[in-house]
């Protein structure tokens, strides 16, 4: 593998964190939506990540890429709030089991990743460049 097939891994690396804030910020910006129901209450949502590789493309180069999005299965919390308008015939509503404190700590270590693989890029990059002014 060359050096310019860190980039393509960075890169993936890059994308697939992006979904991954998006997926953490959707979590937290839903945490507090109360519901009438616990069929339409929010539910957290995950992304899955899965090693590419493409061994044709770049002889052996491997990233990573978003699988897919796996929602959260555990039930909602159920509160007792018979004045609510939302509150169902029992006087309940229902929000979603989203812990705010756990999606912060997700979100820090992804942009952490997000930074190492920008961190990566720029070494790369300084290396490659280093070795164009070798020959000067």
């Amino acid at each position: 593998m060359s050096l310019f097939g860190v980039f393509d891994i960075a890169g993936s690396s890059l994308s697939a964190h992006t979904v991954r804030l998006n997926t953490v910020a959707s979590n937290i910006a839903n945490a507090g939506v109360v519901s009438g129901s616990e069929q339409g209450v929010y539910r957290a949502r995950y992304p899955v990540f899965a090693t590419a590789f493409e061994a044709a493309k770049q002889q052996g180069v491997a990233g990573v890429r978003v699988e897919g999005i796996t929602e959260a299965r555990g039930a909602p919390r159920k509160e007792y709030m018979p004045s609510h308008p939302l509150a169902d015939d029992q006087g309940y509503i229902f929000t979603p089991d989203v812990s705010v404190v756990s999606e912060m700590a997700n979100m820090i270590s992804a942009s952490r990743s997000y930074q190492s693989s920008i961190e990566a890029m720029n070494t790369t990059k300084q290396l490659l460049l280093r070795t164009i002014n070798i020959g000067r």
